[in-house]
């Protein structure tokens, strides 16, 4: 077959596929009750939309030969941006300020039911419970009247609304919003899973929203006023926080200049020739934190003229049943390059805080963080300011098999790298110290004595401790 011939062929069976899902949309529609009916037609005509650009855009989306670092007056120190000091006007500048935060997902990954905002973090006070006292704080502190807005998903716009009125007496507006419902597709057919609309038996995995959150995104009042208040007297329309990349955090997508302006390029997105470059502490030396700024002005311009060009993330996955599907996601952050005079900063890592695993919250809970109106702070007396590799085995991986193993969080002040592996319990008031590996075998236990300091050790074996 002619090279014309087999791209006109390919061309008929995409039609032909794009027909099929338009067909499956439409019948699951119809099964939407009246009320449900106006916001599901808007996702799906917006699954569709992605799907198309999908079915084009075959392949890594980058083309790696026009990849370069970014120019250096790109992306700004962090320190400079904080030298020029904060203006007497700080309460008009917060007063033009929205935050929004990520409120989607569900701590299914830690074993959680409902959503991973409402697991508690510090004394009894929740993820939420720290982004509402942070606004409040500047709210009485200036004497302002910052917003937040949560972007819920179908599977946390009920309990968050439920609990949202325990901030009723609160200095903070809270206003919620749904992100999109998606269809997820089956890998072979590429179909969508679901047969109509509704979200719980069998139809529970048949859905998705498209996101992720990070715990470190406070209000930064010096960034905020560098917005506002640009010294070249030219606005970003677009900031995006970045931070140095460590071991831990290779797989973080960085920003590159490409065709002339800033790009944010994913893992996903790398042809497989590359990764191992695009891995590359050397070369890419920043990742993004998902912290953004972004001018409402310009996002209303570019939405009415339909000019937001965010690229596709094919996320494959595994569905309990064993059904491999994929899920078509698109990462805010891509946006950068529709917008004009864009910038990246380069932040602390104190400001890059996910908590995914409970590895992650591990590290939130300890005395590594202090606590300060809400915010989550390195702590000063850890003397140098990287953060500790934590790996907990899958003893540890649900929330509540987590708390019961420890009978209270260790100090990891002087903590490097701790890996922990099997069956392992800690008493009160252990510090951990330097690199400290414990592993339990098949079979066996061990339990960390109340009090122990544990220095560069490894501990393996037996160690059962027993009431007398």
């Amino acid at each position: 077959m002619s090279q014309d011939g087999a791209s006109q062929f390919q061309e008929v069976i995409r039609q032909e596929l794009e027909l099929s899902v338009k067909k499956e949309l439409e019948k699951i529609l119809t099964t939407a009750s009246s009320h449900e009916f106006e916001h599901t037609k808007k996702d799906l005509d917006g699954f569709r939309k992605l799907f198309h650009r999908f079915l084009q855009e075959k392949g890594p989306s980058v083309d790696w030969g026009k990849i370069q670092r970014p120019p250096e007056d790109s992306i700004q120190p962090y320190e400079k941006i904080k030298a020029r000091g904060l203006p007497d006007n700080i309460s008009s500048v917060l007063n033009k300020l929205v935050v929004v935060k990520l409120n989607g997902g569900l701590g299914t990954s830690m074993g959680c039911k409902g959503p991973k905002s409402l697991i508690g973090v510090r004394n009894e006070n929740t993820f939420l419970d720290l982004t509402v006292q942070q606004i409040e704080h500047l709210n009485k502190t200036y004497n302002t009247d910052v917003p937040l807005v949560l972007m819920n998903s179908f599977n946390t716009d009920e309990d968050t609304k439920k609990i949202l009125q325990k901030y009723n007496h609160c200095r903070v507006k809270i206003y919620t919003f749904n992100q999109s419902r998606y269809p997820r597709i089956n890998k072979e057919s590429l179909l969508p899973v679901a047969k109509d609309v509704s979200y719980s038996g069998e139809n529970t995995e048949a859905w998705y929203p498209p996101g992720h959150d990070n715990l470190g995104a406070t209000v930064d009042l010096y960034i905020l006023n560098h917005l506002m208040n640009p010294p070249n007297g030219k606005r970003c329309e677009f900031v995006m926080e970045v931070t140095n990349k460590t071991r831990a955090d290779v797989k973080g997508g960085t920003l590159t200049q490409y065709e002339g302006k800033l790009r944010l390029v994913e893992i996903a997105q790398v042809p497989k020739a590359h990764v191992d470059e695009f891995k590359s502490v050397s070369k890419f030396k920043i990742f993004n934190t998902n912290n953004l700024w972004i001018s409402l002005a310009a996002v209303k311009r570019l939405q009415e003229q339909n000019a937001i060009d965010m690229e596709i993330i094919v996320n494959a996955k595994t569905l309990d049943g064993g059904l491999n599907v994929i899920q078509l996601e698109t990462a805010v952050g891509a946006a950068i390059k529709s917008f004009e005079n864009s910038l990246g900063i380069n932040v602390p890592r104190s400001r890059f805080l996910p908590v995914k695993t409970t590895s992650d919250l591990l590290l939130v809970m300890s005395n590594l963080y202090s606590l300060n109106a809400g915010s989550l702070t390195m702590s000063e007396k850890r003397e140098f300011p990287t953060v500790p590799l934590v790996k907990l085995g899958s003893s540890f991986t649900k929330v509540q098999d987590y708390l019961r193993r420890f009978e209270s969080i260790p100090d990891m002040l002087e903590l490097d790298h701790l890996t922990v592996s099997g069956d392992v319990t800690f008493g009160k008031n252990v510090s951990l110290k330097g690199t400290v590996i414990i592993i339990a075998n098949h079979g066996d236990r061990i339990d960390i004595p109340p009090g122990a300091v544990l220095e560069n050790k490894i501990v393996s074996g037996n160690l059962r401790i027993l009431d007398h």
